[in-house]
């Protein structure tokens, strides 16, 4: 059990085990430390509210047991807009009203799922019922492979798999699982999916054709230091990053607004992606 301090705006500030108050069999301790008597680690940092009969920040907060992250509070108001959770799942209290734009929905068989975790979590191989879209394989075909990894690219999630057909570590989409069948010997090892194991690097910076503050802001938006920001990112997953920050297509859009940042190492980029999807 935890106390949980939340600012005007329903922020999460800070959490407090409560054991801590039953060993020394006096709740008012915590709020002595906060409110600045006796010890203080906080002082003035808390405020009494009379008509709610509850304590909440003062108007002079300063954060003193961690550092308050916007990332975190809006992870949450996404999480609510996408009915991952519900309101009282969160830390929020007095939220504002939010959306997120909807994303169409990819079926996943839980029963494929599950045996895909399992061949996963055992080191098998497994024998699946899978749609491609190679126009050699317009129907659905058993075949065999040895799954290890699973790969979100922003939109759908990918099984990331040795190929017991091409031979190799591929990516299957999957929301084209229609059923599994047998298990059976790894085709490989985890450990042998270089493309997977290895990280690039992708160096971006702002897009020179917007105006100088244009460039500023874009290099605040995206936490660039010197005009640049390095992303790591697996090569096996570059061909995704590149889709979804539209890098394949920066050079021939013609309005720059809609690429706002560029590749700084493209051709080292280009032979890593080059690789990637050999």
């Amino acid at each position: 059990m935890s106390l949980r301090l939340l600012d005007e705006s329903g922020v999460f500030l800070a959490e407090y085990s409560l054991e801590r108050f039953f060993v020394r069999e006096n709740s008012g301790w915590l709020i002595g430390r906060l409110r600045g008597n006796g010890h203080c680690e906080a002082p003035g940092n808390l405020a009494y509210d009379k008509s709610e009969k509850r304590y909440r920040a003062a108007r002079k907060f300063k954060p003193v047991f961690l550092k308050p992250e916007a990332d975190r509070y809006l992870a949450q108001l996404r999480s609510v807009s996408d009915n991952l959770v519900t309101h009282d799942e969160t830390w929020l209290t007095d939220y504002p009203d939010h959306d997120a734009m909807p994303v169409p929905h990819r079926r996943v068989d839980a029963e494929v799922l599950r045996k895909l975790l399992a061949a996963i979590r055992q080191s098998r191989a497994l024998e699946i019922y899978f749609q491609s879209m190679n126009v050699n394989r317009p129907d659905p075909v058993w075949r065999w492979i040895t799954p290890h990894a699973f790969a979100f690219d922003g939109l759908r999630w990918h099984v990331r798999a040795y190929c017991h057909i091409d031979q190799k570590f591929k990516d299957f989409i999957l929301s084209r699982f229609l059923d599994t069948r047998a298990d059976a010997e790894p085709g490989a090892k985890p450990t042998d999916d270089r493309l997977w194991a290895e990280f690039f690097d992708v160096v971006l910076c702002p897009n020179p054709v917007l105006s100088a503050t244009q460039q500023q802001v874009i290099a605040q938006d995206y936490d660039m230091t010197d005009g640049c920001v390095a992303v790591p990112v697996r090569k096996a997953l570059l061909y995704y990053f590149s889709k979804r920050l539209r890098l394949d297509v920066s050079g021939m859009l013609d309005n720059p607004h809609e690429s706002p940042v560029v590749l700084a190492n493209s051709d080292a980029f280009k032979k890593a992606l080059a690789e990637a999807m050999a």
